[in-house]
């Protein structure tokens, strides 16, 4: 057998389903194979960073391994950017890249370079095939180290003659792994301890909680400790219910505002990590002095990295949670339950409190012309079906998604890690392609969808019934709002313009639909938003609507 059928039979043994990928010459062996191989898709993208993000989203809305595919040194570089995303997400994803016939390496041919060198720094592992013989066992250990925990991405060069070589060893896995740790017995009584004994614990749910079905286990611990529970600022899922009455929202971007988040609580759980992605330097720690601090994650690489613990956990997080709320529930008292009750309804009159202010404010400004992003996404939320996954990409308007939509589960929301923009369009593809027979709905400002506009072609092309709705401000304003901070932060001059941060010319997002295949259709009046909405979801198929907001005020 050659090289490139022990790679697809490497693929098959994994229970690969899909390969994304843009294609190249190099790429030939992978696509001329993919006639044997029919229970195999290939998602063709018109841009490798679409293809590595959308492979990042199908992995997280699968659970499965994802594989993707790009072409040599530059398809690579066009893949980095969407590669880091995936490595910060620690998304399980499989990257190859075709490489030039290595019998050629020492005559520069076009397009070569180290390959290997180029994606180390974004994953956790990076390797070439050298030849046919060790395909099998390099495949193998690919799909185990990015299942490792912490998960994340993983780099192999295919070079052409390596793929035609001749071989007899054929594809292997690494067997059935039962990867679930349990914490220590003794670190699980100690945080139980430790949680019994706070006045006022807060517990901070990282993306870990989603991805190991530990939601809810946190539900019920969080009523069994009357503890308020926030999310990171950044994140991929929401591991908790953002309309449970112990929601406190997203935690912000700079130790400062963290600190004053978490000032009055005297126990911080965090489950996940490591914490936290801040933007701006403040010279205050995020958690104030005396404060404890329990931490519970799945790798010992994430615990105690930037905090001093007064317990730490490695185990897998259901099981983790399950374990602790058990101690917990079992030397509870009754003074103990009554004090958690009193927290959990302060919790839930101060979270009604903030909804009603939030609904006030948004009354206020329910004419303005052109729409609020919380109008908008208030007319687009009323007429969503309740199975609805949402892929939020709407970076100001967050806190107005946040507050629109009632996402319970946590396969029901997608967001995105590490900062990089243009990850939700094509992530959208991942997550529809992943759940077929859910409607998907992606929400991006018009910024960030430029960044991967193709991804309307993908969905064209598969005619997926998905709906991307862009929020076009006509402008970056989320690097408005950044530079107002750089320039109260630095002592900057404050009456100066904001230099390179309007989209002029106007983009006419309908007519880029179009030309790639996609209905789309302009929205100015918000009355007549509802109804654009609903006819695209019984339309089926993809389209684009491009909605008119306001900027930033």
């Amino acid at each position: 057998m050659r090289g490139r059928q022990v790679f697809m039979d490497s693929l098959q043994a994994h229970g690969v389903r899909c390969i994304f990928g843009n294609p190249g010459t190099t790429e030939n062996p992978l696509l001329d194979s993919l006639a044997d191989y029919p229970d195999i898709r290939y998602i063709t993208t018109l841009h490798e960073g679409i293809a590595v993000s959308a492979a990042s989203y199908y992995a997280q809305a699968s659970g499965e391994t994802a594989v993707a595919n790009v072409h040599v040194a530059p398809g690579l570089g066009n893949g980095l950017g969407s590669l880091f995303g995936a490595l910060k997400a620690g998304s399980p994803i499989v990257l190859t890249a075709g490489q030039q016939d290595t019998r050629m390496r020492l005559r520069d041919p076009m397009l070569q370079y180290d390959l290997v060198a180029m994606a180390a720094p974004l994953t956790k592992w990076s390797a070439q095939a050298e030849s046919a013989d060790e395909m099998a066992d390099l495949m193998r250990r690919a799909f185990k180290v990015a299942n490792d925990a912490p998960k994340g991405p993983v780099f192999i060069a295919l070079p052409v003659n390596v793929m035609e070589q001749e071989t007899s060893n054929g594809a292997v896995t690494a067997g059935r792994l039962f990867a679930a740790s349990e914490p220590a017995t003794d670190g699980v009584r100690a945080a139980a301890a430790l949680l019994l004994d706070a006045s006022n614990p807060a517990i901070i749910a990282g993306d870990q909680v989603a991805i190991q079905a530990a939601s809810h286990a946190l539900i019920k611990l969080a009523v069994a400790t009357g503890a308020a529970v926030f999310n990171e600022g950044l994140r991929l899922h929401m591991p908790f219910p953002n309309q449970h009455p112990n929601a406190c929202g997203a935690l912000g971007f700079e130790a400062g505002t963290i600190r004053r988040n978490l000032q009055d609580h005297d126990l911080v759980l965090m489950l996940g990590g490591p914490f936290f992605e801040e933007i701006w330097y403040d010279a205050v720690r995020p958690m104030h002095e005396g404060v404890r601090i329990v931490q519970i994650a799945d790798s010992p690489q994430t615990m105690a990295r930037n905090f001093e613990l007064a317990a730490g956990l490695v185990g897998d997080l259901s099981v983790s949670l399950e374990a602790v709320l058990a101690a917990v529930q079992a030397s509870a008292n009754d003074a103990y339950r009554q004090a958690a009750n009193a927290r959990n309804d302060a919790l839930a009159a101060a979270n009604l409190t903030r909804r009603q202010q939030a609904a006030a404010a948004a009354d206020r400004l329910r004419d303005a012309r052109p729409m609020t992003p919380g109008r908008a996404l208030a007319e687009i939320a009323g007429v969503m079906p309740a199975n609805v996954i949402l892929v939020d990409e709407s970076i100001t308007a967050g806190p107005d998604v946040a507050g629109a939509f009632d996402f319970a589960g946590p396969g029901d929301y997608f967001g995105q890690r590490g900062g990089g923009i243009g990850q939700g369009i094509a992530g959208a593809l991942g997550v529809k392609i992943a759940n077929p027979d859910r409607p998907v709905v992606l929400i991006s400002g018009d910024g960030s969808a430029m960044y991967q506009i193709q991804s309307l072609w993908t969905a064209a092309n598969l005619n997926l019934d998905l709906i991307f709705v862009i929020l076009a401000n006509r402008e970056y304003r989320v690097l408005k709002h950044n530079m107002n901070i750089y320039r109260q932060r630095f002592d900057a001059e404050s009456n100066r313009p904001y230099p390179h941060m309007d989209l002029t010319p106007v983009l006419d997002f309908a007519a880029l639909a179009a030309g790639m295949g996609v209905a789309g259709l302009r929205v100015d009046d918000p009355d007549a938003l509802a109804g654009a909405v609903s006819q695209a979801l019984e339309a089926g198929g993809p389209h684009l609507i491009e909605v008119h907001v306001s900027g930033k005020p």
